[in-house]
């Protein structure tokens, strides 16, 4: 075993890592398990209706919708089924016996066309799922930077304070709780109602804590503030010092993280690269792209993207390059986009190893559009395939060292115990490193 300093971001990494993979939690994650090639907002008349027909396409769509469109929508051609679909959404807001929201309506089509093309990651999000979605593919949201937990007391306990977020500005500390909010008492409250009463509030918030036996009082105005995918830390090994980077999952902002780390750890002159994408369910693909061609020569392919009969092959268009040895930590939550980047890896860079379990087997992917009531959708677009043109969707990718973790890890997660990063360790301590 390879003895390494405590380090509260690796701990933190693996508490993440142990909540995650647990089997009974994994169904529930199957709905974030997303590939995002791009977030708009709005739809012009033009994409409304190419969705309609898309669904239309697919079987019959449940509610019916578009009115707002009636004037705008006259010269473009469309089928006789998408006209009949619009003709049965203006004889029931015009005959319909009560009064009707036609938002609503509109609502339930995109609901109903989403749900006919019986795929699990084609969704319509209501407003509070959406902004939950948004936050999690932007890297960033509009807070105060802190993460509370309810404890088995009833009380608000800060779990976690954001680097440069006006919380850490304010010295919100880890283990504070919070009895208030601007003069009113939390008691009795859900973590739904609290993380409301801060979201929803742009002007400055009044926070009474309570640290030990005092009571503090802060005045807060929420910020953007980013989070955190990517974190870094260095291993000494008797060949070298060896980089370990994690990331969490594939945000707006994750390149720019996975850049800055990189050339912080590369600074100490290390010789090796362990990527960690344990229970990373993915994210934005071009984020993906841009961490690959850091690493692979120009011109060897990244991914290929197939629509329909289709195949594009995406290959590395940069200069950039590195060769030494690479080791890819994955396990049975590692998704989408994370799969991307390992079998990348896995097939286009000559010096990588790919530790862990057999990967999600997730081989499609999303756009998402934002509408103008504040919820959205993600529909499947394409499928993707590794360099050498496999679909894994299914069935995963298969680590050239299969690692599973024991109980001890799950009991209590510390570097010393994570058997997976341990084989990294030791693979990168004994193969030789084509990169000297």
């Amino acid at each position: 075993m390879f003895r390494h300093k405590k380090n509260p971001i690796l701990k933190a990494n693996f508490k993440k890592i142990s909540v995650m993979k647990k089997e009974e939690d994994i169904d529930d994650l199957e709905n974030i398990r997303e590939i995002v090639v791009e977030d708009k907002s709005g739809f012009n008349t033009v994409e409304v209706i190419i969705i309609i027909i898309v669904s239309i396409a697919f079987g019959f769509v449940i509610g019916s919708g578009v009115s707002f469109f009636r004037d705008e929508y006259q010269g473009i051609e469309i089928s006789a089924s998408l006209q009949e679909f619009i003709s049965v959404y203006h004889n029931i807001i015009d005959t319909y016996y009560e009064d009707l929201d036609e938002q609503k309506l509109v609502d339930a089509a995109i609901n109903g066309m989403l749900s006919s093309l019986d795929d699990p990651y084609s969704t319509y999000m209501d407003e509070e799922n959406s902004d939950a979605f948004s936050e999690s593919v932007d890297g960033s949201y509009t807070g105060i930077g802190i993460t509370l937990l309810l404890n088995d007391d009833g009380e608000f306990v800060v779990l976690d304070v954001l680097e440069d977020s006006p919380a850490e500005k304010e010295d919100i500390q880890v283990g504070d709780i919070v009895v208030e909010i601007d003069g009113e008492s939390l008691e009795g409250l859900s973590m739904g109602e609290v993380t409301s009463k801060i979201k929803d509030n742009s002007n400055s918030i009044r926070l009474t804590l309570r640290r030990g036996e005092e009571e503090l009082n802060k005045k807060i105005t929420p910020d953007t503030v980013d989070l955190v995918s990517v974190t870094s830390d260095v291993y000494a090994l008797n060949n070298g010092n060896a980089g370990y980077i994690a990331i969490n999952n594939f945000a707006a902002n994750t390149y720019k993280q996975f850049k800055k780390e990189l050339k912080k750890i590369e600074k100490k002159n290390i010789k090796s690269l362990i990527i960690d994408v344990r229970s990373n369910p993915g994210g934005h693909v071009q984020q993906t792209r841009d961490i690959l061609e850091l690493f692979i020569e120009k011109g060897k392919v990244l991914y290929q993207v197939q629509f329909k009969d289709d195949i594009t092959k995406i290959k590395d268009e940069t200069k950039s390059s590195r060769n030494y040895l690479i080791v890819v930590l994955v396990n049975s939550s590692s998704a989408s986009a994370a799969e991307i980047l390992a079998a990348g890896f896995q097939d286009s860079y000559k010096n990588t190893t790919i530790v862990g379990e057999v990967t999600y087997g997730k081989g499609t992917v999303q756009t998402a559009y934002t509408l103008s009531d504040g919820t959205s959708i993600k529909y499947t677009i394409e499928k993707w395939l590794t360099p050498k043109g496999k679909w894994i969707d299914g069935e995963g990718i298969t680590p050239d060292k299969n690692v599973s973790l024991t109980s001890d890890f799950w009991n209590n997660p510390t570097p010393e115990n994570d058997l997976q990063l341990q084989k990294a360790l030791d693979i990168l301590e004994n193969e030789k490193n084509t990169s000297d």
